[in-house]
C-alpha cells in the first residue's frame, strides 16, 4: 500500500519554488506534504499530491520528474510517537534512506513519510506491529 512521491529537479534559484507550487495550484492539484532538499545549484522538492497526473503534467514543461514509492504511517501527534515507529524499522534493520512528516487535518494527529530500502517488507512489519499505513487512494480524500 505505498504511495506515489513526486519528486522534480529544481533550480536554486530565486522564485523557481514559487512557480513550481503556482502551477501544481492552477492544475487544481492540494499538496499534502512537502519537502525540499538544495544543494549550491539545485533543490529537489518531493511532494505528496490529490492528484498525481495532473501534478506532472503541469510541471513537465519544467523540469524533469520522477516517481518514487513511499510509505506513509499515520501515528499520533505527540511526543515519542517517531520515535517508536522508528525503533520498529530499527528492530527489523530496516535502512531509512529519507523521512519527512506532516501533521494530519483532525487534532492530535500526524504522518510520517519514509523512503525504505525494503519497501514491502517495512510496511508488513509496521502493519504488524499495528502501525496504520497509507495508500494513493487516500491522498484524494482529505487526511484526517
Amino acid at each position: 500500500m505505498a504511495i506515489t512521491q513526486l519528486s522534480a529537479f529544481l533550480a536554486n534559484t530565486p522564485g523557481t519554488l514559487y512557480d513550481a507550487v503556482s502551477a501544481i495550484t492552477e492544475a487544481g492539484v492540494n499538496i499534502r506534504a512537502l519537502s525540499v532538499a538544495d544543494t549550491k545549484d539545485f533543490g529537489i522538492l518531493r511532494i505528496i499530491v490529490s492528484d498525481i497526473e495532473k501534478t506532472k503534467e503541469a510541471l513537465s514543461d519544467t523540469t524533469v520528474i520522477s516517481e518514487t514509492p513511499v510509505i506513509a504511517v499515520k501515528m499520533s501527534d505527540q511526543a515519542g510517537a517517531l520515535r517508536h515507529i522508528l525503533d520498529i524499522l530499527r528492530e527489523s534493520d530496516v535502512n531509512i534512506e529519507y523521512v519527512y512528516a506532516f501533521t494530519g487535518a483532525m487534532q492530535g494527529s500526524a504522518y510520517v513519510v519514509l523512503r525504505v530500502d525494503e519497501l514491502k517488507e517495512a510496511e508488513e512489519i509496521l502493519n504488524k506491529q499495528g502501525m496504520e499505513t497509507l495508500s494513493d487512494g487516500d491522498m484524494t480524500g482529505f487526511l484526517a
